[in-house]
């Protein structure tokens, strides 16, 4: 045991020497004097970031002017569960001066149209419309028999003239999704002093006119005149 043990040292000395002995025939020693006597470099300074300013700009909203002609909304506080919550009211349209006619009204301006157009030439398609309130006030929409609209009229959005008797022109634009005449009808409804239950008889004398006859609701006996 003792002469295993002595050999074991001796191993042991002899590489440490031969390491040592590699490392001065490298010149170890020397590198590393050089490299603790090497001055540290010196760190570099931070960058000093300059804070953004942030501008703000005041951004007026623009309104369009039918939107910026409309009287202010009006508020009403409602309380729900004790606690006052403001809640917008909207105006309601005037509709006290409307006037309304009576179903015998109606229906005797209908017989009257329907007589108007047994006398038009049969040549050009027609069809008959009975006014209601929200044909000629309010929304000013009319929406065409869809039958007819269909057979007659084009498949795309068009502009469609309206001629009176007195061949004045009312261009309005037709939609056939809807089957009715939007913009400019409010125009020729306006125009004429159209009321609730006149009857109006449309003659298609082009793809894209009508020659329209009023029947007034409540209007005398004697026959129309062409």
């Amino acid at each position: 045991m003792v002469v295993a043990k002595v050999s074991y040292e001796e191993r042991r000395r002899q590489r440490l020497e031969e390491n040592r002995r590699r490392m001065e025939e490298l010149n170890l020693p020397q590198l590393s004097q050089a490299l603790r006597n090497f001055p540290s470099p010196k760190p570099s300074p931070m960058k000093r970031v300059k804070p953004r300013s942030i501008q703000k700009q005041v951004v007026v909203v623009r309104r369009s002017s039918r939107v910026a002609n409309m009287p202010a909304p009006v508020f009403k506080e409602v309380v729900i569960d004790r606690v006052a919550i403001p809640r917008r009211i909207y105006r309601q349209r005037d509709l006290s001066n409307r006037v309304y006619a009576t179903e015998e009204a109606r229906q005797e301006a209908l017989e009257k149209a329907e007589q108007l157009q047994l006398s038009l030439e049969s040549e050009f398609p027609t069809f008959i419309k009975s006014m209601l309130q929200s044909h000629v006030s309010g929304g000013f929409w009319l929406g065409l028999p869809v039958h007819f609209s269909k057979k007659n009229l084009p498949k795309k959005d068009e502009v469609i003239t309206l001629i009176d008797e007195d061949v004045n022109e009312y261009p309005t634009i037709y939609l056939p999704r809807k089957t009715g005449l939007s913009g400019g009808w409010k125009g020729f409804a306006v125009a004429h002093n159209l009321a609730d239950g006149d009857a109006l008889v449309f003659q298609l004398i082009r793809r894209t006119a009508f020659k329209v006859y009023i029947i007034r609701v409540n209007s005398p006996a004697e026959d129309k005149q062409l």
